[in-house]
């Protein structure tokens, strides 16, 4: 079993940076493609990025590219989210996933371990 625990959400304005963690315990993070979600109030949870295990193949929803990046650190059991340029529609809580096909996908029925969530606002 596999557990996943986010950091870095909080509370920025327009324009500003955060950098969001999700550390992994429980499994062999260098198998796994990780992904991350989001999901604003109201709304479906949404893909926005992933990293397959070798971090060799990456894939964002179009509403993030350019601004958001993701990358891992397999010694550290650890998945990254760079967000930058950071505007009020980013507002959500993000989670990370896992999955053991070790491909990413943008489809979160593909992820089988899930993290409780990070909570990011961006304020206009």
């Amino acid at each position: 079993q596999v557990q996943l625990v986010e950091s870095g959400g909080g509370l920025v304005q327009a324009g500003g940076s955060l950098r969001l963690s999700c550390a992994a315990s429980g499994g062999t993070f260098s198998f796994y493609a990780m992904g991350w979600f989001r999901q604003a109030p109201g709304k479906e949870r949404e893909f926005v990025a992933a990293i397959s295990a070798g971090s060799g193949t990456l894939y964002y929803a179009d509403s993030v590219k350019g601004r958001f990046t993701i990358s891992r650190d397999n010694a550290k059991s650890t998945v990254y989210l760079q967000m930058n340029s950071l505007k009020p529609e980013d507002t959500a809580v993000y989670y990370c996933a896992a999955g053991r096909h070790g491909h990413p996908s943008i489809d979160k029925g593909a992820y089988d371990y899930w993290g409780q969530g990070t909570q990011v606002t961006v304020s206009s």
